[in-house]
């Protein structure tokens, strides 16, 4: 049984670092496969042992048991850009992104101390500001003096040459230990610990016309990883027979700078993962029937080299310091923070199969109000706002699980003014998103 928990875990731990996900914001619309069928909604469910990604508290009323699945996430990412003022509308056009299948794994364990305490460990991954845009618009005579030089190909969507895209995954290992105060209350813990690969193409621009505070640490530079910790805590409390609450918060973690892109992130390099929290509650609606629903905030606008404007590295050109490419005030996504609804249910319909059901709005992080909003977010653009979920489980003769779940985010699309309009070449950008994922896991009751 060790060998076959220490594989699993390897298996995602290692698995992880390939997936991309976009779903709110570039968190996923839940953690686990019975919170994905539900919209996400987990912070008062005790199923299973996804608690160091929801609220550490639960695992303590999740039993010994194991929990191992994958996602096949299926992102369809498009941009475009219209009426350019300048140049004969060459920079005009639309590219779709590539690479539109992820495989993405879930672990969970958990081990009971006695009626009162558990230790265990849940294995998660973020991610989402993956694109990888082959197609390129039309560049060539006529080309700003501004484009680089592209020894003949044609320029992408953000002036620099051939191929445009960026590829961030975030691996967060959370080892978590929670305690029942008494029968109906617990509290619990999990450390994160966090590692971060990193790499974009086709910036060249930025670079050549001295946006950058690090000339060569701006694009083009291959994979570079970070790492970093924090902490999330959480609550669990059965107020009565039917009806439970929780709460959880995960501190901002720190992560060591991505030395190849220093000249790329504000504050050289950084890119923390955002504190976060959430609320949930759980009715036992009737006896097979069990309504979530959950509220949670993401605090992206506290992290500057996701929060910066754009703007903030292009209004002269080229800038200067404190606001170049890299600086403390250097451009960055402008995303704001957001927060996101979730709710589900659950229904007995056979002792051996439960049916689940939800929806997930977080309104899109990035926006269409001004110069700021769009160009970047070409590289990152994850502007899904409503998903739909679907998910079972069936219980063996074993004890034993199956469960399986399903999401679709619907079409969104984010229009606004091109930061190309500094530069003499004007118009608008829209980003168009949207997704579908089918997951599968399997789950032992351990003894």
């Amino acid at each position: 049984m060790k060998r076959i928990i220490l594989s699993s875990a390897l298996f995602a731990a290692f698995a992880i670092p390939s997936v991309a996900l976009a779903t709110n914001g570039y968190f996923a619309h839940g953690y686990g496969m019975k919170a994905k069928g539900m919209g996400g909604a987990s912070t008062a469910m005790t199923g299973d042992t996804f608690g160091g990604a929801n609220n550490p508290a639960t695992m303590v009323w999740a039993g010994n048991r194991l929990d191992v699945g994958v996602d096949l996430f299926s992102p369809r990412r498009s941009v475009s850009r219209q009426g350019s003022t300048g140049f004969g509308g060459i920079y005009d056009g639309s590219v779709d992104s590539d690479s539109n299948y992820f495989l993405i794994p879930e672990f969970g364990y958990n081990r009971m101390l006695g009626w009162n305490m558990s230790a265990g460990v849940t294995v998660y991954g973020n991610g989402g500001m993956n694109t990888d845009y082959n197609g390129t618009l039309a560049g060539g005579a006529g080309a700003p003096a501004f484009a680089p030089s592209c020894a003949g190909a044609p320029s992408n969507m953000l002036f620099g040459c051939g191929k445009l895209g960026v590829d961030l995954v975030q691996l967060i290992v959370a080892p978590t230990f929670a305690y029942k105060v008494n029968p109906n209350h617990s509290f619990g813990i999990s450390p994160l610990f966090a590692y971060q690969r990193f790499k974009v193409d086709g910036l060249q621009a930025f670079d050549e016309l001295g946006f950058t505070s690090s000339p060569g640490n701006t694009t083009n530079k291959g994979y570079d990883s970070s790492t970093g910790w924090g902490v999330r805590v959480g609550w669990y409390g059965k107020l009565s027979d039917t009806v439970s609450l929780g709460a959880a918060y995960s501190s901002r973690m720190r992560m060591s700078p991505f030395d190849k892109y220093k000249g790329l992130f504000a504050e050289a390099g950084d890119f923390d993962i955002p504190e976060n929290y959430n609320f949930g509650i759980a009715v036992k609606a009737t006896p097979k029937l069990v309504i979530a629903a959950d509220i949670m905030q993401i605090n992206y606008a506290s992290v500057r080299s996701v929060a910066n404007g754009v703007t903030n590295s292009l209004l002269v050109i080229p800038p200067a310091a404190p606001n170049r490419l890299g600086d403390t005030n250097g451009s960055g996504f402008k995303w704001r923070d957001q927060t996101v609804l979730k709710l589900g249910a659950e229904y007995e319909y056979r002792p051996n199969l439960a049916l689940r059901a939800g929806y997930n709005y977080g309104k899109s992080p990035v926006r269409g109000d001004s110069m700021d909003d769009v160009t970047f977010n070409i590289l990152a653009p994850g502007v899904v706002e409503q998903h739909l979920t679907l998910g079972a489980t069936w219980t063996l003769a074993s004890k034993n699980e199956v469960t399986v779940s399903y999401m679709h985010a619907f079409k969104n699309s984010v229009t606004g003014p091109s930061v190309t309009s500094l530069l003499g070449v004007g118009g608008t950008e829209t980003l168009t998103m949207y997704q579908n994922s089918l997951g599968i896991a399997y789950s032992m009751k351990l003894k």
